[in-house]
């Protein structure tokens, strides 16, 4: 059995780390207050961005834009999007297991697989693979609609040079502070969406006019299409990640009573057995005196 010594100053260890897994629980409560509020702000406006791209786009020739234009895929690339920090629960691994699964379901079927990482997390476990094309690393803490911009014109100079035949999303998707899953999108090709799904899917049947003509409109969205994309899964990314990491700080900080409470009773066992002996001792010398 373990000193008193030793158990407590393994208790102290404890409490110590239940300060700071208590500390970093509310620090990210604090952020996640802000994450979610962006998040849910810019949610309505990728839905109402995503129902109009599908009115100019609903019986349109995919072959009339550059970002339409469906090839037979014979490169795939996978954009990852991850946070930079870790301490989150399984987050991160649970993004980096959907596309590791992408990754093999591609190559399967004969197809080049490459990588865009944003967030370091995903950088460094796809680095192993030699086939991260390029990384964004220590950007998701601070980042604004101007580096998802970068980062979409980087994803549709590398789709129209044609080293890319295919591009797919993944991402963490916010649901709730206690679920957050992953989720994959198809990126590019812009795949137009036919009339009668749409009025399907609305249940409205109408005919619009446009001013300019539709192509014009297309040409200035469809850059604007991968913007809001990109940014919108990085904002479902950071309130994600800040929501997994205040979970599982206060997962940590539960455990940390329990090994307190049984550390307690192991230290309580080993003074009683002390004060046990040393009773035993007394009491024996006192009977060796009376003999």
């Amino acid at each position: 059995m373990a000193s008193l010594k030793e158990v407590k100053m393994k208790i102290g260890g404890v409490k110590k780390t239940s300060q700071i897994t208590k500390a970093m629980n509310m620090v990210a409560a604090a952020k996640l207050r802000g994450a979610q509020q962006k998040m849910e702000n810019f949610r309505p406006y990728a839905e109402k961005f995503n129902a109009a791209m599908g009115n100019l786009s609903s019986g349109m020739d995919s072959g009339s834009f550059p970002l339409m234009e469906v090839r037979e895929v014979k490169c795939a690339e996978i954009v990852v999007v991850t946070s930079d920090r870790g301490l989150c629960g399984s987050f991160n691994a649970n993004i980096l297991k959907m596309a590791d699964k992408l990754m093999k379901k591609y190559e399967a079927d004969g197809k080049k697989v490459s990588f865009l990482c944003i967030g370091k997390k995903g950088a460094s476990y796809f680095k192993k693979t030699g086939k991260v094309r390029k990384t964004y690393p220590d950007l998701m803490g601070t980042f604004q609609m101007f580096n998802a911009r970068a980062i979409a014109q980087d994803i549709a100079a590398n789709f129209l040079a044609a080293d890319a035949d295919e591009v797919q999303i993944v991402y963490g998707k916010f649901q709730s502070v206690a679920v957050q899953k992953p989720a994959s999108q198809l990126l590019l090709p812009v795949k137009p969406v036919a009339a009668d799904e749409q009025a399907a899917a609305t249940q409205v049947s109408a005919a619009y006019i446009y001013e300019p003509s539709t192509e014009e409109i297309m040409e200035v969205l469809l850059p604007l299409y991968m913007n809001v994309m990109v940014y919108h899964a990085m904002l479902e990314v950071s309130a994600s990640e800040h929501a997994a990491r205040m979970s599982s700080m206060d997962n940590a900080t539960n455990a940390c009573k329990d090994i307190i409470h049984n550390l307690t009773l192991i230290y309580n066992k080993a003074r009683q057995a002390g004060i046990t002996g040393e009773l035993m001792d007394i009491v024996g010398g006192a009977e060796a005196l009376k003999g």
